[in-house]
């Protein structure tokens, strides 16, 4: 540089070459910045990422905002008080809606009325033990105490009267009543309890197996065990069939899917990933629907030329399903599980935090009315009064956010998933009987989770809709309070030798019906 002076004597020369060398150092500078820029955010998304790797190992699953968080808050608006800010959260409902409160203690419960009670009397001495004269008895004083008796196992012995005709020497004798396997070594009570204890209580059948020869001395092969779980299953394929068409004359409906390994028996050694689709209509039936692939083939199939309400998730494979008609809504558990996550990576995040906080009130709003037991409608009025000031706020801050993060940072990406889901998510507010998320169906899957990590998959391709049907019953019968064991036993037996227009009124909704009028 200095030469290039000294070689230019001519001060307009000097001072052009000097600009140049200024807009070399310029850009330099500017590529420099630039590549510190980037990698700053390499880092950040890299700290990030380790921070979720080990919230998702050693964190709690709890989605609610620390007092820490809450008082950063407070921290951003030096002026707001914490009771300012967690009065802000739930807006003018305030006056109306008292926050969770938690419950005293009630103490020990009772033991249940239905209960049977087998009774206990310790006599007293019949003489006083102070003079010696005789006592009477004046009452009792009682305590009461859960017990049990060990399962009792048994062999039913069934014998039929052969009677011969004296005129004819016909021989006639009364028929065996239904059972679900004929023939078979097991009574309908035992084959209930064998599939009750593997998709209520996540028992796989090694273990059940063992139980039997350790219990009842009976060694009864996993083989077998399975056998009479596939025939259940394939009693009531009829009958998920016949829910599955009463879900289609819904208006409403929500959707989750899980996965579920899979024995595919091909030489592979190593089981193929294939979902259980759910659909179900909240506090009523559901139906799991088995598919070997995550494609939208399944919902499509599933679902037809349906146009109702369907709820889900942000999966792209629920969109394009159903009729002209069919109207999608999202989820907002979903969006503010993002911003949660965004949180645990970064506890000093005030947007994220501020972003919970907005969506905690919508909720806030739903749970006044069923505190209040209102109808759809009702509900609808009260989310047009006090929710639909947070909605605009939630979409604008979004926005304002998107402009400023890390398409890849956890706020960015909880900000871009609320934001592609808003036109879904808007609509929850746009029908009356619409929840603000699929929690429901969310709830649904949980026990395939917890099984799936007991019995680790499914022993074939045919099997997977046994299960699926199976799994629906059990299901609905927990939604709707009705005792799995006590429905299986009412309709199992005999249900082959039903035709398929009584098969459809055995359904767990429409036996509860008629269970409760014939009481």
């Amino acid at each position: 540089m200095e030469l290039l002076l000294m070689a230019a004597a001519d001060p307009q020369v000097r001072i052009a070459t000097l600009e140049a060398a200024l807009r070399v150092a310029s850009r330099e500078l500017h590529w420099a910045n630039l590549t510190i820029q980037k990698r700053d955010a390499e880092i950040q998304l890299l700290e990030e990422r380790l921070r979720k790797q080990r919230i998702r190992f050693l964190g709690a699953a709890s989605e609610t905002l620390s007092d820490l968080q809450l008082e950063l808050l407070t921290e951003e608006e030096p002026g707001a008080t914490r009771e300012e800010v967690e009065a802000e959260s739930r807006r003018e409902l305030i006056s109306t809606a008292a926050p969770r409160e938690r419950k005293p203690h009630p103490g020990r419960k009772p033991l249940p009325e239905s209960l049977p009670r087998v009774e206990e009397v310790i006599a007293c001495e019949a003489n006083c033990v102070y003079c010696g004269g005789q006592t009477r008895v004046i009452g009792y004083d009682m305590s009461e105490a859960l017990d049990r008796e060990p399962a009792k196992w048994f062999v039913r012995v069934t014998k039929r009267e052969k009677r011969s005709c004296g005129k004819c020497s016909a021989i006639q004798m009364p028929p065996l009543a239904p059972r679900i396997v004929e023939k078979g070594l097991a009574s309908d009570r035992v084959i209930i309890e064998t599939v009750v204890a593997k998709y209520c209580d996540h028992l796989p059948l090694y273990r059940q197996e063992a139980m039997l020869e350790r219990e009842a001395g009976v060694e009864i092969s996993r083989a077998t065990l399975d056998g009479w779980i596939m025939r259940v299953g394939e009693l009531l394929e009829p009958v998920t069939e016949a829910m599955h068409a009463d879900l289609l004359r819904a208006s409403y409906l929500q959707a989750d899917e899980t996965i579920v390994p899979v024995q595919m028996h091909d030489g592979r050694g190593s089981d193929h990933p294939a979902y259980l689709w759910q659909y179900g209509t909240p506090g009523g039936e559901t139906v799991f629907d088995f598919q070997l692939g995550r494609g939208r083939d399944g919902p499509a199939k599933f679902l037809k030329d349906w146009n109702g309400i369907l709820q889900t998730d942000g999966y792209q494979a629920y969109d394009r399903v159903g009729g002209p008609g069919l109207i999608h809504v999202g989820c907002w558990a979903h969006a503010r599980r993002k911003f949660v996550d965004a949180v645990k990576v970064n506890p000093q995040d005030g947007g994220a935090i501020a972003m919970v906080t907005r969506m905690d009130a919508l909720f806030l709003v739903d749970r006044h009315a069923r505190q209040q037991q209102l109808n759809a409608e009702e509900r609808a009025a009260l989310r047009r009064e006090h929710a639909q000031t947070w909605v605009e706020e939630v979409h604008s801050e979004c926005r304002k956010l998107r402009a400023q993060l890390l398409p890849k940072s956890a706020l960015g990406e909880a900000v871009n998933y609320t934001l592609n889901m808003w036109p879904k998510l808007q609509r929850c507010f746009d029908h009356a009987g619409v929840e603000l998320s699929n929690n429901v169906a969310e709830n649904s899957m949980r026990p395939v989770a917890l099984g799936r990590k007991n019995w680790l998959h499914v022993g074939s391709a045919k099997a997977g809709p046994k299960v699926a049907a199976i799994l629906s019953i059990v299901e609905s019968c927990r939604r709707l309070g009705i005792p799995v064991k006590e429905y299986l036993l009412a309709v199992l037996p005999g249900m082959s030798q039903k035709k398929h227009s009584e098969l459809a009124q055995l359904t767990p909704a429409r036996w509860m019906g008629s269970h409760a009028e014939s009481h």
